[in-house]
């Protein structure tokens, strides 16, 4: 009886006719200038972030926010570098990177990202080069790490830049949480939808929706609609500071 043929990984598909690999064309200013990055990330504030650090190294960088859109990109595109967040809608970001780890062609690196001190050595025992401590703030972290991986790079030294991601990225992060705790969740969507929060709160340096959101990982009484409350909370004073914000005036 034939053997079934094994299945494809993410990486086995071949390229588009005429697609071709970038060439690596660090210069001093842009230490990532000609890296692509593909960061599979469901926080709109985080992704918003290694955006602007993209940008400012001169790297080109595309999002997925679930498994299923990553494995999808992966099936066409083949990034320099992949960078994934843990805990995603659709299962563990440490699937993924032993995907990436087993195929026969691979990004030159896989990092994950978490805002969970313990996610290191779970993406690193999945087979990640590296890994991104959130909140995703320094820029020259962001690219010395990268550069660790990437051959051929010209000598840099990268100065240390502010980055502060969007505040409306803030928001929408938690105005989809909110709606999503509101429908009452199962116990798995109540897992993620609380360590999602959870990631955001650290992130943006917010202890006591932090707090709120590891009180109502487990069932307990008030714990959910305490979160949901301090969500709402956010929300108003974001949507507040918003209405009240000065317009800029017309040139």
């Amino acid at each position: 009886m034939p053997h079934s043929p094994a299945p494809e990984t993410p990486h086995d598909p071949p390229l588009p006719p005429g697609f071709a690999l970038p060439s690596l064309t660090a210069t001093a200013d842009l230490p990532l200038h000609g890296v692509t990055i593909l960061v599979v990330e469901d926080s709109r504030y985080a992704c918003e972030a290694l955006r602007l650090m993209s940008q400012r190294a001169g790297a080109r960088l595309r999002r997925a926010d679930t498994l299923a859109a990553a494995r999808a990109h992966l099936r066409v595109y083949r990034p320099d570098v992949v960078i994934i967040d843990l805990g995603l809608p659709d299962g563990r970001g440490e699937a993924l990177i032993r995907e990436l780890a087993m195929a026969r062609q691979r990004p030159l690196a896989v990092l994950g990202t978490s805002g969970n001190p313990e996610g290191r050595g779970s993406a690193l025992a999945a087979g990640a080069e590296g890994f991104l401590d959130k909140p995703l703030e320094s820029f020259v972290r962001f690219c010395t790490l990268l550069r660790q991986f990437l051959p051929g790079l010209a000598p840099a030294e990268v100065e240390d830049a502010a980055i502060c991601p969007d505040p409306l990225a803030l928001q929408d992060d938690l105005s989809r949480a909110a709606v999503a705790l509101s429908a009452d969740p199962d116990a798995d969507g109540r897992r993620y939808l609380t360590g999602f929060v959870m990631g955001v709160a650290h992130h943006a340096h917010d202890a006591a929706l932090a707090r709120a959101a590891s009180a109502a990982v487990v069932p307990q009484a008030g714990g959910l609609e305490q979160l949901r409350g301090l969500l709402d909370k956010r929300l108003t004073v974001t949507n507040t500071a918003a209405t009240f914000a000065p317009k800029p005036e017309s040139v």
